[in-house]
């Protein structure tokens, strides 16, 4: 076995996520992350273990996969906590929700079934078979990158018909997407509360629903989340007149009006406009907001109306006195989780595993999570020019950022360095080496 030397600061974090698993087993998951960041072509769990020269007893990281996985709640509330000392903590902390699916073959993937196809594409696929992974992820702004995703954990959504095919001794309840959901944002509730910090959480539509709702309003969390065009919105509950009898019984939440969101969109008065930075840039937005009260949120709600090219959205949050701007820049924020979710499939394979058991799945796809939110930490304080390097693709734009794949390449750089670097110390090398070295760098990563 041959494991790459990485940094040591991404060697004490990987270091931190094994010291919840067992002793016999911690070691293991070093060569497996590195395996992970090395492998080349198909990011199966071959290639992985390929790439640290795993030959004899390869099974046994198999069977670990699956120990990993029951584990994976523990290890990511470690990342949690190590996300915190290095990414600068705002006045609020902003967690991004949503879902993705990872196509798999073969009728013996446990946990697959036939899911929705968010991407049907030219082919007009509505439904694929594979898993639907609900994923949590901090979201922060770099000083120069804008938005990013951290992600950190997520749950396997598995519908009640496929729950019957696991094995009994699993003992998996059944979750909607919805309760998997307020399960993610409890537990980063529970593990962020020693910092003392408003928690956010920005959604998709689709959770903008009353079983998520009211779990995130327990766990002191606010939401924001696109609204339906059609939502039941009410007036605000009338005060008391002075002098009146007091009435018995709970003061009334929700109003007796009902208000229309197309009725309101279409009025020319009431527009404002106003200057947020979104998407790494300025821009005017044309606004309208106004308080009502949700049922599904429990109570009152501030709604923001936009004006588009195309027509118009509404948002609301659920927090009444939050500012248009912060709303605004959350729902903008929430494309970090969008770009996350391609860079997984696409730089670390997510969903190429070719794994069958139900935990050795979970274990893949969080280390997938894991090694995106280890580089992305990595790469944090460093600048442009380290990560990319641009005289080998003088096409390429100045003024872009570095993507992730470019942060991952630099991170195979700098392991191979850190792996060269014993023998230069040894023995001087001679130019022509030096220079074969850098090439034979370049060509790994």
């Amino acid at each position: 076995m041959v494991v790459w030397k990485l940094p040591a600061d991404v060697a004490s974090w990987v270091a931190d996520l094994s010291s919840v698993l067992h002793r016999r087993l911690a070691w293991r998951l070093l060569p497996v992350l590195v395996g992970l960041l090395f492998a080349q072509g198909r990011k199966t769990v071959t290639s992985w273990l390929r790439a640290v020269a795993i030959g004899k007893g390869f099974q046994r990281y198999y069977y670990f996969l699956g120990s990993l996985g029951r584990q994976t709640a523990a290890a990511a509330g470690v990342l949690l906590h190590r996300v915190t000392a290095v990414v600068p903590v705002g006045d609020r902390i902003l967690l991004g929700l949503d879902d993705t699916p990872t196509k798999r073959y073969g009728p013996l993937v446990e946990g697959a079934g036939l899911h929705h196809n968010p991407t049907p594409g030219p082919a007009d696929q509505k439904f694929l078979y594979g898993h639907v992974w609900v994923t949590l992820a901090w979201l922060v702004r770099h000083p120069c990158w804008g938005s990013l995703g951290l992600p950190l954990r997520a749950l396997l959504y598995v519908r009640r018909k496929d729950l019957r095919k696991l094995a009994p001794w699993y003992k998996i309840p059944f979750q909607t997407k919805l309760q998997q959901a307020g399960t993610l944002v409890t537990w980063a509730a529970q593990r962020l509360k020693y910092l003392g910090k408003v928690l956010w959480v920005v959604a998709d539509g689709a959770y903008a629903k009353r079983p998520f709702l009211k779990v995130a309003r327990a766990a002191r969390a606010i939401v924001v989340s696109r609204l339906r065009k059609d939502a039941a919105l009410w007036s605000l509950p009338k005060p008391p007149r002075r002098g009146a009898p007091k009435k018995r019984g709970p003061k009334p939440k929700y109003g007796k009006a009902k208000l229309s969101l197309a009725k309101r969109a279409a009025h020319r008065q009431g527009w404002q406009t106003l200057e947020v930075v979104l998407y790494g840039e300025k821009e005017t937005k044309t606004y309208k907001t106004f308080l009502a009260t949700y049922k599904p949120a429990g109570g009152l709600i501030r709604v923001v109306l936009v004006r588009e090219p195309d027509g118009w959205a509404p948002f609301f949050c659920t927090d009444p006195e939050a500012s248009v701007a912060s709303i605004l820049e959350a729902v903008a924020d929430r494309g970090a989780v969008e770009q996350d979710f391609h860079d997984l499939k696409e730089v670390h394979g997510v969903g190429q595993p070719q794994l069958r058991n139900y935990w050795a799945n979970i274990a893949a796809y969080h280390l997938g999570l894991w090694l995106h939110t280890l580089i992305e930490l990595w790469a944090w304080g460093k600048s442009a020019r380290q990560l990319v390097q641009r005289q080998r693709n003088p096409w390429d734009d100045e003024d872009r950022r570095p993507s992730h794949a470019d942060r991952r390449n630099a991170l195979r750089r700098q392991c191979l360095r850190e792996e060269t670097r014993p023998s230069r110390r040894q023995r001087p090398l001679t130019r022509k080496f030096r220079a074969l070295l850098r090439r034979l760098a370049d060509m790994l990563a």
